[in-house]
């Protein structure tokens, strides 16, 4: 007799980032997290927050939920933790939402700081009542099945990023960046140069300053042709 055929694939148990390196990139704009891993590391420009909060930091705990589908979704909440982020990948379907109001709020009881999915989502005012951040790419209210298959706690691909669970991923108004977990102690370096370069420069136009101090060895260096 053939084994039964299961829906729903879930890893339970994976590595995720230090808290002193999450820590780190808390309350750091997401521009400053991509300059700190080579300038990249954003997922898709259309997935943005469709709440009113949108500032977050965690883990990413990943779902596959293929198109117009949310078991694994649903699955997800049975193994996060608080401070995960939960990342859904749809294959960037658009016909149907993914999750509403009510998914969102037992994530937040569940200690889930943030909600990420590169298809839409629905009930944006219950949403919004609920409080923690939701990026989505649109809102309809059409609704999804809950049949499977999919996976959770693997690795995905979203917004044309590739992120697995355990991940620092963070959020803000310009978007979501993934920080993966393997190159998060490089980028925490890297980042404190990035944060006092950002200070100096700050600090540069509240004092006046109209042209960067690096703009006129940059045009010797690259050249540049005056017209008129």
């Amino acid at each position: 007799m053939a084994a039964q055929e299961t829906a729903l694939t879930i890893r339970r148990n994976f590595e995720r980032a230090a808290a002193d390196l999450l820590r780190q990139f808390g309350q750091v704009p997401t521009g400053n997290v991509c300059d700190s891993q080579g300038r990249s590391g954003a997922l898709d420009y259309r997935i943005k927050p469709v709440s009113t909060a949108s500032a977050f930091c965690g883990i990413a705990l990943t779902v596959d939920a293929g198109p117009r589908d949310n078991l694994a979704a649903w699955a997800a909440l049975e193994i996060a933790l608080p401070g995960d982020v939960i990342l859904i990948r749809t294959g960037e379907f658009r016909d149907s939402s993914v999750v509403g109001d009510i998914y969102v709020g037992m994530a937040r009881n569940a200690g889930v700081v943030a909600i990420v999915t590169d298809g839409v989502v629905r009930d944006v005012p219950g949403i919004i009542a609920v409080g923690i951040p939701v990026f989505a790419c649109g809102v309809s209210p059409n609704s999804p099945w809950k049949n499977g298959p999919g996976r959770v706690g693997l690795p995905i691909a979203i917004g044309g990023v590739a992120v697995d669970a355990g991940d620092i991923v963070v959020g803000d108004q310009d978007g979501v960046v993934v920080v993966p977990r393997l190159a998060a102690l490089a980028a925490a370096d890297e980042l404190k140069s990035v944060l006092a370069k950002e200070a100096k420069m700050e600090q540069g136009v509240k004092a006046g300053l109209t042209v960067p101090a690096w703009l006129e060895d940059a045009l010797k260096a690259k050249g540049v042709t005056y017209v008129k």
